[in-house]
């Protein structure tokens, strides 16, 4: 049996459309009951829609990474994104010149969503992502499209040596022509439903696999760019990556079991559109935590908390472990032990903080859940 690129009339794809409309119907909706609740609860204010942007960008990399199998620190890509933005969010840890480069490939794809994507920018998103030329302990082609003596591409998932191969890519020596109609394809005037473009860019983009590594991250990013123009906006509030990383499993088989047969791709589009209805529920959790966050600084710039204490109220805020107590707080601030007590004292009086059950040596504290203010400023 042929892989879907060998057959007669690629990429002349093929789907359903009587399948595909209510799922279509019933992600506007969420994504409409999304939008109206972010309204609702105060997200038209800058800051908030900022947050919001950072947090779902860290865990969009972070996780398009983890798909691949590599382990990215997310401080590390969260001050990166900030500073690409142009955003204060202190302390911020130096990064790692590999993390940067996959920043400004999702950067670029975001918030440049209305430019053309070209054989260039996809050259410039693959060097970000390879700055050393190397991928692990080989050497690779960057910023070019896969070389011939590399042989037959075949995509595997899993660990090394229990490799799953899923399907072999189209032969090297054809990349410049199928790159070429798929890139004149993609900058083309909708003529689809454009959550449908962004599902066919992404499959589309995963079977060609024009680069020697990095395709799977491109794809999604080519899957973003495509989403920020459905949405017509550079701030995403929802990350696609996290679900698929999370279904890992059902996205590589809804990949392969579309790859043999015919072009009809109704499995895989059925496949992203129900995963992108579960990214946008996935969604309401995170804005939560922003608008949460949000809450606690409100109430801590009303009582006008010290430097040492703003450390550590930003330290809870961001994925600190465990719960505080006067030693790792004394460790947080850089200060004396009393002075760590004197200052919990005043958290406790101000009700950012709360005393957890029991006491002693064991006494620690976490952060009180907020009243909800007005937010209006």
């Amino acid at each position: 049996m042929k892989y879907i690129h060998q057959l007669n009339n690629w990429p002349e794809f093929q789907w359903d459309s009587e399948r595909l409309i209510p799922l279509l119907a019933d992600l506007r909706y969420r994504q409409g009951r999304l939008l109206g609740q972010m309204e609702l609860q105060g997200f038209k204010l800058h800051h908030l829609q900022e947050e919001a942007n950072l947090i779902t960008l860290t865990s969009d990399i972070v996780q398009s990474s983890a798909i691949e199998g590599e382990r990215l620190d997310p401080e590390q890509v969260r001050s990166s994104i900030a500073r690409h933005l142009g955003m204060d969010i202190g302390g911020s840890p130096q990064v790692a010149r590999h993390i940067d480069g996959i920043v400004e490939m999702m950067i670029d794809a975001t918030t440049n969503y209305s430019k053309p994507l070209t054989e260039d920018r996809l050259f410039g998103w693959h060097a970000a992502l390879f700055p050393t030329g190397r991928s692990g302990m080989r050497d690779i082609t960057v910023g070019a499209w896969r070389p011939p003596e590399g042989g037959p591409m075949q995509v595997v998932s899993g660990p090394m040596g229990r490799e799953k191969v899923h399907f072999e890519a189209p032969e090297a020596e054809k990349l410049k022509g199928e790159m070429a109609t798929f890139l004149e394809w993609f900058n083309k005037p909708l003529e689809i439903d454009p959550v449908i473009k962004a599902a066919i860019a992404h499959f589309w983009f995963v079977t060609i696999h024009p680069f020697s590594d990095g395709n799977g991250r491109i794809a999604r990013a080519v899957a973003e760019l495509a989403l920020a123009r459905a949405d017509e906006s550079s701030k995403r509030y929802y990350s696609m990556s996290a679900q698929i990383e999370s279904e890992r499993h059902a996205y590589y088989d809804s990949l392969k079991n579309s790859q043999r047969g015919t072009l009809d791709i109704t499995r895989w589009l059925v496949w992203f559109l129900e995963c992108l209805g579960r990214t946008i529920d996935r969604a309401q959790g995170t804005l939560a935590g922003v608008l949460r966050k949000a809450r606690i600084w409100e109430k801590a710039n009303s009582v006008k908390v010290n430097d040492r204490q703003h450390q550590v109220l930003t330290r809870l805020l961001n994925g600190f472990e465990g719960h505080l107590n006067t030693s790792k707080y004394a460790k947080l601030a850089k200060c004396s032990t009393d002075t760590a007590l004197r200052d919990i004292r005043a958290l406790l009086d101000m009700g950012l903080i709360i005393q957890n059950p029991g006491g002693g040596r064991s006494t620690s504290y976490r952060l009180a859940e907020p009243d909800k203010p007005s937010l209006e400023h």
